[in-house]
């Protein structure tokens, strides 16, 4: 029997993989979860649980700035002492990926626990949320927190640290909000990355049915 002159060749492959083939997609979370923010009952439920971990009171700070002002995790991470202005009661906000930066008041519920943590800090301390060893904590180490709160808290949904910016969103534009200071508020430089809270706002269905 005649030998083949037919070899096998291996597929051609760049950084491992094969050329013309694409890693599988991952879905968009709209896909993964029922829904992507949360309330603010839940809110609170997750205030509650972090209050128990080493650095309770810090913890629980860095979520409610975060639901308060939209802050994403890098954002929230970042704050410095400098944009707080107590005699003012106001903070200033710098926006990442292109946002609009603003100074957004602080409520006294916040000026009290930011006085609070103030004091639990070195006075050289810069940034608000830093660790024992006086550095900044990152953004990867505040969502793996948020997630875990999320857990503690019995949520039953999956929790993750944007969803905290969501929760601001739809809190707001729930409150009537307009869609232009809502925008504003968050930062984005796009309205239509802000009609979303509003499209989904449940306040304007409100009196649709009467009885």
């Amino acid at each position: 029997m005649a030998k083949s002159n037919l070899r096998l060749v291996s597929p051609p492959t760049e950084n491992g993989t094969v050329i013309g083939t694409r890693p599988p997609r991952r879905p968009p979370n709209r896909e993964l979860r029922e829904r992507e923010h949360l309330s603010d009952a839940e809110i609170e439920r997750l205030i509650e649980a972090v209050r128990s971990n080493r650095h309770g009171t810090r913890d629980a700070l860095m979520v409610l700035m975060a639901y308060r002002h939209g802050l994403r995790a890098a954002e929230v991470t970042d704050l410095k002492w400098e944009q707080v202005d107590f005699d003012r009661g106001e903070i200033h906000v710098n926006r990442l990926k292109g946002g609009i930066p603003a100074t957004h008041p602080l409520t006294g519920r916040e000026l009290r626990e930011l006085r609070r943590h103030k004091r639990d800090v070195p006075p050289s301390t810069r940034f608000i949320f830093v660790s024992e060893r006086g550095a900044p904590l990152s953004a990867e180490g505040f969502n793996r927190m948020v997630k875990r709160a999320g857990v503690a808290a019995n949520l039953e949904i999956k929790v993750h640290a944007h969803m905290l910016r969501h929760a601001c969103g739809f809190k707001l534009a729930n409150d009537g909000i307009d869609t232009r200071s809502l925008q504003a508020y968050l930062g984005h430089s796009n309205i239509q990355n802000t009609t979303r809270y509003t499209a989904l706002a449940s306040g304007r269905f409100k009196n649709f049915w009467r009885d």
